[in-house]
């Protein structure tokens, strides 16, 4: 590192520290949080201007909502009518803001398609006051919050049906490692109390965004600490956060015994599931988190930001932590080329004022491009960002099975649109992954197996074929004709299917509407319209 390099460094870590003697936000700081928060409104503008339904799954999370509001707001062991009794031991805030919603009036579809976009842009305050105090520089905080805000890999989670859990577990993580940059560079009780608080919101409402937050306060103590005396205050937040989650633990523990998180562990990836997945074959995904901490050890000597980014990267199988901390590091970079332009240029770069117009200038740019990009993905007829698993004829044909099916009939719905069926029904599915990790893992994986097999088969006997490994024998079976998606992955079906179920032996057709063809085992002796 040169000397114009630490200079540069102690001047930032100078800055930094008056932002964290300072309140969270002064008058300095309206105009940069305001533009930092442009970026994430017009993300979701975009997502609800583009999909009519929310996009991918949050049918199980409705249902588990319905049946707290129906147990009188107190947990229930377990939510019926997926392929397997589903225990209830999911982290269960976000799930009681849903069902205050469903009691309110709001319909399951609008709460899951409008409520995730609060989050969306409420997270952009706690990324703005990471990267503004982390940095030293309020632009590189609107920086941070806008590449937060508007990568697809970090957006499609949150944005979509399962933001209303996923999206505020975001907006508590990044709070709680918000303040846990804090605990450890000096901040005091505020930041102690905060903390705690954010990390049991976040335990409260997904164990893997729990994790991440673990990890980050890990990352943070030995980047910028290292002291007995932080561990300490570490170790305060997490027995602090432990005591606020302690009820919810000790019920689940005393209904389900401690077998079902080890259950779910195994599923979606796991702990260490990035290096699994590089390892497997690395991918431009999951390798720019890692150029780009690269690039800040190089133009900032960031050893920290580079070692959060590569924990996030091999630790988690979901690439959206890495890609947040990576929106950090590429601030931290950013900052870094930006000094070195001004030792270089001098005057010719002009005034402070004339710099920041130029930062606020290319964070608009960058809005405008990516919110165009955005765009047009979503308008794609594949829509690889956030593909709606409902459409018009899917949820018609959910209230013509609620109208003209008995109360127990079971379903092999083929497509996504099975993980919304049973909340929009009242029907249970025979066949599907949702909630079955909770389970075993085993399980899981064969319900997974099965419901994709199912999904892409062009015959009768290969649906029946597959839904044998689970021991499914249902009496309805949903055929989508046309275009539906297959765990988020378009599928078009040119009547093959449709054509085999109508000529096969033991079905006969009940209901079609343009877009869902249902059949009916001859053997299944239920009513039907």
């Amino acid at each position: 590192m040169t000397a114009a390099d630490r200079v540069d460094r102690d001047r930032s870590r100078a800055v930094a520290a008056r932002l964290r003697r300072a309140a969270p936000l002064d008058g300095r700081d309206l105009g940069w949080l305001a533009l930092a928060l442009v970026p994430g409104v017009v993300a979701v503008g975009v997502y609800l201007a583009t999909n009519p339904y929310p996009a991918y799954g949050g049918g199980l999370y409705a249902q588990i909502a319905a049946a707290i509001a129906a147990n009188g707001y107190a947990p229930p062991a377990t939510v019926d009518s997926y392929a397997a009794t589903v225990p209830f031991a999911y982290p269960p805030l976000q799930f009681y803001v849903f069902a205050i919603a469903l009691d309110l009036g709001f319909d399951p579809v609008t709460v899951t398609r409008l409520l995730p976009g609060v989050a969306v842009v409420a997270a952009l305050v706690p990324a703005y006051l990471l990267g503004r105090d982390y940095t030293g520089s309020r632009p590189a905080g609107t920086a941070t919050a806008a590449m937060v805000g508007l990568n697809p890999q970090v957006l499609e989670w949150h944005v979509s049906a399962g933001g209303v859990v996923r999206g505020f577990a975001f907006l508590y993580a990044l709070t709680a490692v918000y303040a846990g940059y804090h605990v450890f560079t000096g901040g005091g009780r505020r930041a102690l109390l905060g903390g705690a608080v954010a990390v049991a919101l976040t335990g409260l409402s997904h164990p893997t965004y729990a994790l991440f937050v673990v990890a980050s306060y890990l990352v943070l103590w030995g980047g910028v600490d290292r002291s007995l005396g932080g561990l300490a205050r570490g170790l305060v937040v997490g027995a602090g956060a432990l005591a606020l989650a302690s009820p919810w633990l000790a019920w689940v523990v005393t209904t389900h015994g401690l077998d079902v998180f080890s259950a779910a562990a195994g599923t979606h990836g796991g702990l260490g599931g990035g290096l699994d997945a590089l390892l497997a074959g690395p991918s431009w995904v999951r390798l720019v988190p890692l150029a780009v901490a690269a690039a800040a050890l190089a133009l900032r000597r960031d050893a920290t930001v580079a070692a959060w980014v590569v924990a996030a990267t091999l630790l988690f199988f979901q690439a959206r932590f890495a890609y947040a901390v990576g929106a950090l590091a590429a601030a931290v970079a950013g900052v870094g080329v930006a000094d070195r332009l001004v030792r270089r240029e001098g005057r010719a770069l002009g005034s402070p004022d004339r710099r920041a117009a130029a930062a606020a200038g290319l964070v608009v740019l960058a809005t405008v491009v990516g919110g165009a990009a955005f765009a047009g993905e979503t308008t794609s007829t594949t829509d690889p960002t956030t593909p709606s698993f409902l459409d018009d004829e899917s949820v018609a044909v959910a209230a013509w099975a609620a109208a003209e099916t008995p109360a127990d009939a079971r379903f092999l719905v083929l497509g996504d649109a099975a993980e919304w069926f049973p909340a929009l029904s009242g029907r249970s599915i025979a066949v599907g992954p949702w909630g079955v990790e909770w389970a075993s893992a085993t399980a899981y994986d064969r319900q997974l197996a099965a419901f994709r097999a199912a999904s892409t088969c062009e015959t009768a006997a290969c649906v029946e074929s597959a839904v044998a490994t689970v021991d499914a024998d249902p009496d309805y079976v949903v055929v989508p004709t046309g275009r539906y998606t297959v765990r988020g992955v378009t599928v078009v079906e040119f009547g093959t299917l449709e054509r085999s179920f109508a000529v096969a032996d033991g079905w006969t057709r009940v209901h079609e509407n343009g877009g869902v063809v249902v059949y009916r085992a001859v053997e299944y002796g239920g009513v039907s319209g």
